[in-house]
């Protein structure tokens, strides 16, 4: 017996400035069935993963690893890599161990790029469901609220966020969040709009779908369609927005260092690394190539992986 084929991905009319962005996903799905079978990983996705699976592997068996002390000084030459006997890229200006707090510092910087997205994730994800589904004053308001946070630029932005959160480090006895707790939220908050505005557009998409008319036929509430039968489809898309995201924080967290709004010293991060290593760039350049090549090698990782789901992800909407 031949099985009903399935409906076709349509657009309904729309006549808001969601237009173009509902027809974002179906768009991608069309040109996909064009493009036959499925696509594999390839060496450039599993080259990614593993860069990505050997920094989280080392920075959450750092305390494991025959390591230095990441804040002590081990090193008696000074800005000096590739020592004989000595730490294996070379020491910074206070004779620590780069590898050591390369290493360290990838804990610190992920922790705080994987907690900022998390947190975007949640409340960016819940208010872009509700922005797509919801295409009356509610909708209009919250695509206003993302539009005036993403008119301004994000570095500023956080830089505020830190500057109000921290608050006066003079003043010793007033309660003061810890940096860390600090740098999550402000990075967080900045990830709203961006992570709001990719779901939305996913959302417009999906709740055009027949399937979801037909739940709403059949008398299914608001909530029921909007967690059991929009979201799961447009998971894949916030996935792959949360690992670009994640890649922007790691690079936000090291521009706040160059600013003196990170961590403080001696605890590192691939941020504060670069912020005092540049005093030291003319003389010993490698202390400030080493975090940036770990940040860049991550941010192009996630950013690969991210394109990867994506790509899958349109695929799989195709054979609806």
């Amino acid at each position: 017996m031949s099985q009903p084929s399935s409906p076709t991905p349509q657009i309904l009319g729309a006549t808001d400035d969601g237009e173009a962005e509902a027809a974002i996903a179906p768009a991608a799905a069309l040109d996909s069935e064009v493009g036959g079978r499925k696509k594999g990983w390839g060496l450039g996705a599993w080259l990614a993963a593993g860069w990505l699976i050997l920094i989280v592997g080392s920075a959450i068996l750092a305390p494991i690893l025959p390591l230095n002390d990441p804040t002590a000084e081990v090193a008696q030459k000074r800005l000096a890599p590739f020592q004989p006997g000595g730490p294996l890229l070379g020491a910074d200006a206070n004779g620590r161990d780069l590898l050591s707090r390369t290493i360290y510092g990838a804990r610190t910087s992920l922790v705080i790029a994987v907690c900022a997205i998390g947190l975007g994730l949640l409340i960016g994800g819940l208010l872009g469901l509700l922005a797509g589904y919801f295409r009356n004053w509610l909708g209009n308001s919250l695509v206003s609220l993302f539009d005036i946070l993403l008119a301004i630029p994000q570095l500023v932005l956080a830089l505020s966020l830190v500057s109000v959160l921290k608050g006066n480090p003079a003043d010793t006895e007033s309660f003061r969040l810890p940096v860390t707790l600090t740098l999550i939220i402000a990075l967080g908050i900045v990830s709203i709009p961006l992570l709001a505005r990719i779901t939305r557009a996913s959302t417009l998409s999906w709740s055009q779908r027949e399937f979801v008319t037909a739940a709403r036929a059949q008398g299914a509430t608001h909530s029921r369609i909007l967690f059991r039968e929009v979201l799961p489809n447009v998971l894949p898309a916030m996935v792959s927005i949360a690992l670009l995201g994640m890649a922007i924080a790691i690079v936000a967290e090291g521009g706040l260092a160059i600013l003196g709004a990170s961590v403080e010293p001696p605890t590192a991060t691939w941020g504060t690394m670069i912020a005092t290593g540049k005093t030291d760039l003319e003389e010993a350049p490698f202390i400030v190539w080493i975090p940036v090549a770990a940040i860049f090698l991550t941010a192009t990782s996630l950013n690969y992986l991210g394109d990867v789901i994506r790509d899958r992800f349109d695929v799989r909407e195709s054979a609806l």
